[in-house]
């Protein structure tokens, strides 16, 4: 069975077609925190003081949580309401799997 949005078919991976300014505000996301990160490399590599370092970690921390809970909110405003519609409650299950392993 194919989805608009999520495809859950047997036979083929799961993928999400994102509208265009989801799409740009996931990915500017994404390339402000590989931008923090090659700013906590650069900062070992000159042997800045660790709680600097520290809390540069603790942005990127805080800018991934944003990014998923971004992505956790489009997730269930498109996927999961859409499967839950056509009937489909496991992937009420799929969510709390996912869910328990982001709160690791």
């Amino acid at each position: 069975m194919e989805h608009k949005d999520c495809c859950q078919c047997e036979h083929c991976q799961k993928t999400k077609e994102r509208s265009p300014e989801e799409y740009r505000s996931l990915m500017n996301r994404l390339k402000r925190i590989q931008g923090q990160l090659r700013g906590i490399e650069n900062m070992l590599e000159n042997n800045a003081y660790c709680t600097d370092i520290m809390v540069q970690t603790a942005a990127v921390t805080a800018a991934l949580n944003s990014f998923n809970k971004q992505l956790l909110a489009s997730h269930m405003k498109s996927c999961v309401a859409q499967n839950i519609r056509e009937g489909n409650d496991e992937v009420i299950d799929e969510l709390l799997d996912t869910l328990q392993k982001m709160m690791k």
